[in-house]
């Protein structure tokens, strides 16, 4: 009788076990998983799964290239089941080598599974990875994040990749590497949507530079500071003034996700140099400047960094002329003696004209006994005055 219940008590525990990993087996192989880290050993990262389950993923696939580890506990993860083995549910990020069979390749081509392989040499066209056992074709134009000049640095590297193309099970594949770095990139700009917005003010390194500007990393997407938003005083050489790698700190002026642009802005974190312009220039005064341009109408000259006011070619003085069209004597980089003859703040404009220096001023007024400001002393003037 106790035999025949413990035999009973054995069947039914059997049944049970079947019916409970029947439920955990109900992934398909190459079925994508959206879960999170439960814990976290030596070798394994453990998964949430439904029920009491657990998922199993080789730690090694959540280390970086140091050795560290790329996740903690709670952090939502995207995971590809493998198999089911002896009673532990199997999962990766990436199919590797030893597990690339024939029927999990074809799957992950059907399910766009990162696949991991070898990039053993170059051919016509493009390099040949091999996967496990299986030989595929990346092309030049699929390598990378962007083309390189130096094509074989990639050969010997164990690189990720997605199916493109698979026929004849498995003797003619073609990959993409490209792709992997597409899609890392659009999660990055997806999550950057969250968090960033116009007017918000950033860090991030430059990548490069360009006449029209430079490029600035914000964690993977890239932004764009015009060589116009660099600062208010004029920049005419833009690799003057900023390097690749130097970091830099801007606000954000405009968003573009539809066409995935950022442009950033260093002037607009300076103070407008245009405020309270009319009580440091007021109409009169007299201010030393350095020639910023020089056009066929006159010159800009700077009184300070983005304030620039216009010398009109009337208003230069042309030593042994009197009268008649005026003429250009000033040249750019120029230290210039001026006069404000009107200032529009609102419009931002200032009329100057060239002027005396303080020192020619103490010097006309030693001879004409005259301290008062007078910018136009003229000798044959005076001589009449005295007859």
């Amino acid at each position: 009788m106790n035999q025949n219940n413990s035999t009973t008590n054995t069947d039914d525990f059997a049944s049970m076990y079947e019916k409970s990993f029947s439920g955990m087996t109900s992934f398909k192989p190459g079925q994508l998983v959206e879960t999170q880290v439960l814990s976290i050993s030596k070798d394994t990262v453990f998964l949430q799964l439904n029920g009491k389950s657990e998922g199993i993923l080789p730690r090694e696939e959540m280390t970086d290239k140091s050795g560290t580890l790329t996740v903690k506990i709670g952090d939502p993860i995207k995971v590809y089941f493998l198999r089911a083995d002896n009673g532990e549910l199997l999962f990766t990020t990436r199919i590797s080598g030893d597990t690339a069979g024939p029927e999990l390749l074809e799957k992950a081509y059907q399910e766009k599974i990162p696949v991991e392989g070898v990039v053993e040499k170059e051919i016509k066209g493009g390099y040949e990875v091999k996967i496990g056992e299986f030989r595929a074709f990346c092309p030049y134009s699929q390598m990378g994040q962007k083309r390189t000049e130096n094509s074989a640095e990639y050969v010997g590297k164990h690189l990720l990749f997605k199916i493109q193309e698979y026929k004849e099970k498995g003797r003619s594949i073609m990959v993409s590497n490209r792709v992997i770095h597409e899609e890392a990139r659009q999660e990055k700009v997806e999550a950057l949507k969250k968090t960033l917005q116009e007017g918000q003010i950033v860090k991030g390194p430059i990548l490069s530079i360009q006449d029209f500007g430079a490029f600035i990393d914000l964690g993977g997407v890239q932004a764009l500071l015009p060589v116009s938003e660099i600062g208010r005083a004029r920049v005419a050489d833009i690799r003057a003034v900023l390097s690749v790698g130097q970091e830099v700190q801007a606000s954000i002026l405009k968003i573009d996700w539809r066409n995935e642009k950022i442009t950033l802005s260093m002037k607009s974190l300076s103070t407008d140099p245009w405020e309270g312009a009319a009580q440091r220039y007021p109409e009169g005064s007299k201010h030393t400047g350095r020639v910023a341009r020089v056009t066929n109408f006159g010159a800009f000259v700077s009184l300070e960094p983005g304030l620039d006011g216009l010398v009109h070619i009337s208003e230069f003085r042309t030593e042994g002329r009197f009268g008649g069209d005026g003429e250009i004597t000033a040249k750019v980089g120029q230290t210039l003696s001026v006069q404000v003859l009107s200032i529009d703040q609102a419009n931002k404009r200032i009329s100057l004209k060239q002027a005396t220096t303080r020192e020619e001023d103490e010097t006309s007024a030693k001879y004409t006994g005259n301290t008062a400001d007078n910018d136009t002393y003229n000798p044959f003037a005076a001589l009449l005055k005295k007859k």
